[in-house]
């Protein structure tokens, strides 16, 4: 008797657990190599730039003019760029700006379009027609060239260019939100919530958005990729990340001029950002096929 309480007592403990590690949508990620490599890659990625002052061998921003387009050495591991500047040390830093600016695009994407999605999917009529042509108006627009016209009107630094990144993304939070609103909001469990006077906020945050979370969050993992992408152009076009702090596209935009003379300056941060980019879509892939019901 004393052995069975002490087991019902641990279960109830590890109940959480239990239930995860036999989640079917886990067991299929848990299964997939190529998820766990992205995963991977991300994770190496963000602790890079997490600590990029501990393993910066220099001030990226420190110039040496004995040491201009210095080649890879064993002082210099990834070379020198065209002021003599570590290419390691800024590639680290760089990371830093492109990461920080995909999460906070995506994020600013997130909260603006999920609501929106979630009003136009579950209340219909005006609200829907409304919300439906104005993202249709965006989209009309490149994203990419969106990004560009808004960070051109907001100013060239950082942050503006993260803001133009999240808000050319909105719509396409706007609508996948609102078809996955539109395919549960007649199911029964939503119905019997709103015959026994659920209010419409409390059927929204606590029946219907648990239900949708996981398209959004492969959404997310997607969009992340894109959104580096973004940075990266407008960085390389001088609307992002300024001078002299180190970003991914600054630096490609500082190598096109010497590819012949120096291309490591070239291949780094392109080799960076193809990583990353090839980490978040492997991730985002995996996501899709363990949620995937088929």
């Amino acid at each position: 008797m004393t052995t069975a309480v002490y087991s019902n007592v641990s279960d109830a403990k590890l109940g959480w657990w239990a239930k995860w590690s036999q989640n079917r949508a886990w067991k299929k990620f848990r299964a997939n190599p190529i998820g766990w490599i992205g995963l991977s890659v991300i994770v190496i990625f963000v602790l890079l730039a997490v600590f990029a002052p501990l393993l910066a061998h220099y001030d990226p921003t420190k110039t040496d003019w004995m040491a201009v387009r210095k080649p890879p050495s064993m002082q210099y591991w990834l070379g020198t760029d065209e002021i003599g500047r570590d290419i390691y040390s800024r590639l680290l830093y760089g990371a830093r700006a492109s990461l920080m600016a995909g999460f906070f695009s995506v994020f600013i994407a997130f909260i603006i379009g999920v609501p929106l999605g979630m009003v136009a999917g579950y209340f219909g009529g005006y609200f829907d027609a409304v919300i439906s042509r104005c993202t249709e108006a965006i989209m009309a627009m490149p994203s990419l060239i969106l990004a560009i016209a808004l960070a051109a009107a907001l100013g060239a630094n950082l942050t503006n260019a993260m803001i133009a990144i999240g808000i050319a993304n909105v719509p396409l939070f706007i609508r996948l939100t609102r078809g996955q609103v539109l395919s549960v909001k007649y199911m029964e469990y939503v119905e019997a919530a709103n015959s026994v006077g659920v209010s419409h906020f409390g059927i929204l945050l606590k029946y219907i958005l648990p239900n949708i979370l996981a398209p959004l969050f492969i959404q997310v993992t997607l969009s992340l990729a894109s959104a580096i992408i973004a940075e990266s152009s407008l960085s390389f076009l001088g609307l992002g990340q300024q001078p002299p702090a180190a970003s991914w596209g600054s630096m490609l935009n500082a190598a096109k001029g010497f590819l012949t003379q120096a291309p490591w300056m070239a291949i780094w941060p392109g080799m960076a950002i193809f990583i990353i980019v090839m980490a978040f879509n492997l991730f985002g892939d995996a996501l899709r096929d363990a949620f995937d019901p088929k």
